[in-house]
């Protein structure tokens, strides 16, 4: 049976029609609307394109955002408009198929589990670096959801007391410092540095603040720019503190590093590692664990999400 797993992300929603083996055989995107009813006609439209081309016998939604244990209802998404609605309902209204939904993070980790980087692995945390951070514990394959469905919300565990203000309405949350959006501030932070003018980021800033992105950073990284090099080295920084207090809460196997940040890995892996094992406790003493970028890219939530659709199906 094939099945479509759908990535709802807060700029665009990615649909892609996946084989039993874990394939994307065929995709379809379109914007991320502002509202409910727009938002489901987006998604409704993208499959029904996929639909005209194949035989689709259930979707999956991805999404970043509080989903219930039943994976039906969708109670906050910072990114999105749905509040305490019940998505899967009106799906399956509109599609005539079966419809499940799963936080994006959990979806990627399954796949990555099954097909990519965290194949054969015990006890596995995903962390998904992109706008913010969402993560996923999987035990022996199995996702851990927590009493209500929201574990494990990694990215809002507070850092900084009183830090920067995070979306969801804290501050000095964790993906406030170790995020795509987290690289572009930091930068923007140094450039008030007295070095800060010579760096190429300087006069763009000077032009448009909003072009100091997280991606524009890596790639005057990459181009040798030394306040952006700083910036990055921070976010690894970051990212050890973060591995951390993953080793001391869940003492993983491995971890596994996606999202759109994780493209950009070579840039600050070896600092987050060296810093993770310099401040992790005991870490003298100790397994450390593993820690690899996933293999799937921008497909694992789709992958994963489409799976679980598959397996909704199938259960009795």
């Amino acid at each position: 049976m094939l099945t479509v797993g759908v990535d709802v992300g807060g700029t665009s929603v990615r649909a892609g029609v996946v084989d039993p083996e874990g394939a994307v055989i065929d995709s379809a995107s379109t914007a991320t609307p502002a509202s409910d009813e727009a938002l489901e006609s987006a998604i409704a439209s993208c499959v029904a394109e996929l639909a005209g081309r194949h035989e689709i016998g259930a979707v999956g939604l991805a999404l970043a955002g509080f989903v219930d244990a039943d994976r039906g209802l969708v109670r906050f998404a910072p990114h999105l408009s749905w509040r305490d609605a019940p998505v899967a309902e009106r799906m399956h209204a509109r599609l005539g198929v079966p419809v499940v939904v799963e936080h994006d993070a959990n979806a990627a980790a399954l796949a990555e589990r099954r097909h990519g980087a965290a194949a054969g692995a015990g006890t596995v945390v995903f962390v998904a670096l992109g706008t913010g951070i969402g993560a996923a514990l999987l035990v022996d394959g199995v996702l851990f959801r927590g009493a209500h469905g929201v574990a494990p919300e990694l990215g809002h565990v507070r850092v900084v007391p009183d830090g920067r203000p995070c979306p969801c309405g804290k501050r000095g949350c964790w993906e406030r410092y170790c995020s795509g959006t987290a690289l572009g501030t930091t930068a923007l932070e140094m450039l008030g540095d007295p070095d800060g003018v010579s760096s190429v980021l300087y006069r763009e800033a000077q032009r448009d603040r909003g072009r100091i992105t997280g991606q524009r950073v890596a790639a005057a990284a990459r181009e040798g720019d030394r306040l952006a090099r700083r910036a990055v080295a921070d976010l690894g920084r970051w990212l050890g503190e973060g591995l951390s207090m993953i080793a001391d809460v869940f003492d993983p196997e491995l971890v596994v590093i996606g999202g759109g940040v994780s493209v950009s890995a070579p840039l600050f892996l070896d600092e987050a590692r060296e810093h993770y094992a310099a401040i992790v406790t005991g870490g003298g003493n100790r397994p450390k664990a593993r820690i690899r970028t996933a293999q799937l890219g921008s497909a694992a939530a789709v992958v994963g999400a489409a799976e679980l659709a598959r397996e909704a199906v199938a259960r009795p």
